[in-house]
C-alpha cells in the first residue's frame, strides 16, 4: 500500500475516531473511499477534504512566473491611476488557488513607477495585456510624459 492510501483503522487512528465512525462517513459519502475486495482504501486527498486541509504543493503542478514593468515620465497622479487599475486586474483573477501577487513601486525624482507581477502564467500574461492596452491606447494615463518599459 502506498502512503497516499490509507485504511479505515489508520483513519480512525489519525482523527482520534472509531472504526465504526469512519465507516459511517463512507456510507453516508461525507468520506470519499475505493472499496478493494471487502476492505475501504481512503486516499490522501479525500481526508484532507473531509478534515479541511489544503491539498499537498507537491500534488498540484504549476509554473510561476515573476515580471518587472517599468514606466519612466509617470507623474504622482498617473501612478495612482496605474495602481489603481492593477489592483483591480489582479481582484478580478479568476483563482484564488493561486493568487497573483503585485507590487507597486513610484520614484518620484526619477518620476519612474515599477511594477512587480508574481503569479501563474495566464493570470500575469492577462494583466500585462491590460497594461499594455491602457499605455498603448492614448488615455492620457501617463500625464503627457515619455514612458519606457523594460
Amino acid at each position: 500500500m502506498s502512503n497516499d492510501m490509507y485504511s479505515v483503522e489508520q483513519v480512525a487512528d489519525l482523527l482520534g475516531l472509531h472504526v465504526r465512525t469512519v465507516r459511517g462517513y463512507i456510507r453516508s459519502g461525507r468520506l470519499r473511499a475505493s472499496r478493494i475486495g471487502k476492505q475501504y482504501r481512503i486516499a490522501r486527498a479525500d481526508l484532507d477534504a473531509l478534515t479541511g486541509r489544503p491539498a499537498a504543493a507537491a500534488s498540484a503542478p504549476g509554473a510561476e512566473v515573476s515580471s518587472v514593468v517599468r514606466l519612466d515620465g509617470v507623474d504622482r497622479a498617473a501612478v495612482d491611476r496605474l495602481a489603481t487599475l492593477v489592483l483591480a486586474g489582479v481582484n478580478t483573477h479568476h483563482d484564488p488557488d493561486r493568487p497573483l501577487r503585485v507590487q507597486t513601486v513610484h520614484d518620484e525624482e526619477r518620476h519612474r513607477m515599477t511594477i512587480v507581477i508574481l503569479g501563474d502564467l495566464t493570470a500575469t500574461a492577462d494583466l500585462l495585456r491590460l497594461l499594455d492596452g491602457v499605455l498603448d491606447g492614448g488615455n492620457g494615463l501617463l500625464g503627457g510624459g515619455e514612458r519606457g518599459r523594460d
